[in-house]
């Protein structure tokens, strides 16, 4: 067999586990290396290559490195759970920065019980002890159920269409992870477990800076908006794939898309009244990462605003562009749109002055094909029953509006927080949700293949990470635009178009691995969607314009 790693091929006469055939090369890799690339697909470091193929090594330098190094981490801290406090009912409740928020359910979260299990998963790390994936038959997993009268992975044998079935087994530990780990427990070295609110955090590197600890980020206002959706829909009794499925097979799902949206409305209707109750406010700014709902957002918030007897007024950032020489450029030397200095700060803030105290201005238009703004005429000035409405990467950061005193702004954070769950251990992320809703609405609305969808997803979120994640908790307001039900419509678009992605493209790993998330959710039809749900702005057929 020929095997490409790199400019070099490497010929083998028998079937062998990339762990040993690149034993040399994950050992002096800058970063840990906790998984691999075989021929376009995702695979564990132990996988075993039995045809010609191309290998690349994944580290945690990667997104999908550091996915399987939370994974791995989760995977012992229940191992650690196991063995102290076999009764124990935790659950992986959602990501907060490069932390896991775990409630620890029965148990009273202590500082000793923190290190404690901290200890045991140093002691697991320590002693670097195999994870290995073992395959069995329907038959086989029908009786191992049976045997260990457990529910550990079981949406995989729930769903029948699955012929194999899967499991990680570490000692007498056993456990699966809706996706890829690492092949043995001493991958993770760096981690730290704190105690946080009423549970604790499980706290990891960052893809940036993959060899240390990031420093504590406090995301309180993050925290108290997934608490609140979380606290709903276990009230609801939705709060896991297995139940949402039980909801869309027993036709319970209209009722939950319902009150799913009635909590949407509910939320729009406080802010609006916020915002009318202090009237030294007359901006509203609105910021949140890419397909979060934004716009549709911003319309049902107007519909709210004018039930309080305000008019909002549109102003669109991006006319505020500085002329294109003057445009700041990143580290390869193209034009950085995403950064503040792209912004004609000077201009904006003299225009936001301007319009708040009364005067009427110019608005410019601009022109990205020759890179100037230009002025058509199009007049503005702010009415006394009116307020500006602003959406854009830069408005949760002061310096956006720095001429404008605080009190008489209101920012809003949005985006997608999931906090739907596989089941107690595996969360569906948050990021993926939006990549979801990303795919379906460059497919149906401009042309784009998922394949495109994929390529350029990285560099869509790049600026997040600079722009908008660092001033959330400075927000006025933070809205969850996620439904727990959304997965379930956005699959029966989604999953056709991740599928015609060929195998030998690069996206196909990353298509493989939404599709056997997609897999275990039952498909909801897109017309159970009400006309006026966020949802809406991304699979089409809704009352707002785009």
């Amino acid at each position: 067999m020929k095997i490409q790693y790199k400019e070099k091929i490497i010929e083998i006469e028998k079937k062998e586990k990339i762990s040993e055939l690149l034993k040399e090369e994950i050992k002096n890799n800058p970063y840990p290396v906790v998984g691999a690339i075989y021929n376009n697909q995702y695979v564990n470091l132990d996988f075993e290559i039995k045809k010609d193929g191309k290998i690349e090594l994944i580290d945690t330098s990667e997104k999908e490195g550091m996915r399987i190094y939370k994974r791995t981490l989760i995977y012992i801290f229940a191992k650690a759970l196991k063995k102290l406090y076999p009764d124990n009912k935790a659950t992986v409740n959602y990501q907060l920065a490069n932390a896991t928020y775990c409630d620890i359910g029965n148990i009273e979260v202590t500082e000793e019980l923190v290190q404690k299990i901290q200890e045991e998963m140093r002691a697991i790390v320590r002693s670097n002890l195999p994870i290995k994936e073992i395959k069995m038959t329907r038959e086989e997993a029908e009786k191992f159920y049976q045997e260990t009268n457990t529910r550990r992975g079981k949406l995989q044998y729930d769903l029948k269409s699955n012929k194999k079935i899967y499991m990680y087994f570490c000692e007498d530990y056993f456990n699966y992870c809706y996706g890829t780990i690492a092949n043995h427990t001493g991958a993770t070295k760096i981690f730290e477990i704190i105690k946080y609110d009423k549970g604790l955090l499980i706290r990891y590197p960052s893809i940036e800076k993959p060899n240390q600890m990031p420093k504590l980020m406090q995301n309180k206002k993050i925290k108290w908006a997934l608490n609140e959706y979380n606290d709903i829909h276990k009230i609801l009794n939705i709060n896991t794939v297995y139940k949402l499925n039980d909801a869309v097979e027993e036709k319970r799902i209209k009722d939950v898309i319902m009150l799913d949206e009635a909590l949407h409305e509910k939320k729009i209707a406080n802010i609006a009244d916020k915002v009318a109750r202090n009237r030294n406010i007359k901006m509203i700014l609105i910021a949140g990462p890419s397909s979060s709902g934004k716009t549709t957002f911003a319309q049902r918030l107007g519909i709210q605003l004018r039930i309080n007897k305000l008019k909002p007024v549109t102003i669109s950032v991006d006319n505020y562009f500085v002329e294109r020489k003057d445009t700041p450029r990143d580290e390869n030397g193209d034009y950085n749109f995403e950064c503040i200095e792209a912004i004609d700060l000077k201009l904006f803030n003299d225009h936001l002055t301007k319009l708040l105290n009364g005067e009427e201005i110019e608005m410019p238009q601009f022109d990205f094909l020759e890179g100037t703004k230009k002025y058509n005429g199009n007049k503005l000035k702010l009415k006394e029953d009116e307020v500006l409405v602003i959406e854009g990467i830069h408005c949760l950061n002061d310096k956006l509006t720095s001429s404008i005193p605080q009190e008489g702004k209101f920012k809003i954070y949005i985006s997608a927080l999931t906090v739907l769950n596989m089941d107690r251990y595996t969360k569906v992320s948050s990021s993926d949700t939006r990549l979801i809703r990303r795919i379906v609405r460059d497919y149906q609305f401009r042309g784009y293949t998922a394949k495109h969808t994929l390529e350029t997803w990285h560099s869509v979120t790049r600026g997040e990470v600079e722009n908008i994640f660092p001033f959330q908790e400075g927000a006025n307001a933070i809205f969850n635009t996620s439904l727990i039900y959304e997965l379930g419509v956005l699959k029966g678009i989604a999953k056709p178009i991740l599928e015609e992605i060929p195998k030998e493209e690069p996206e196909y790993a990353e298509a493989q691995r939404l599709l056997n998330m997609l897999k275990y959710i039952r498909t909801i039809p897109a017309k159970a969607v009400p006309t006026n749900s966020l949802l809406k702005e991304f699979v089409g057929g809704g009352d707002f314009k785009y």
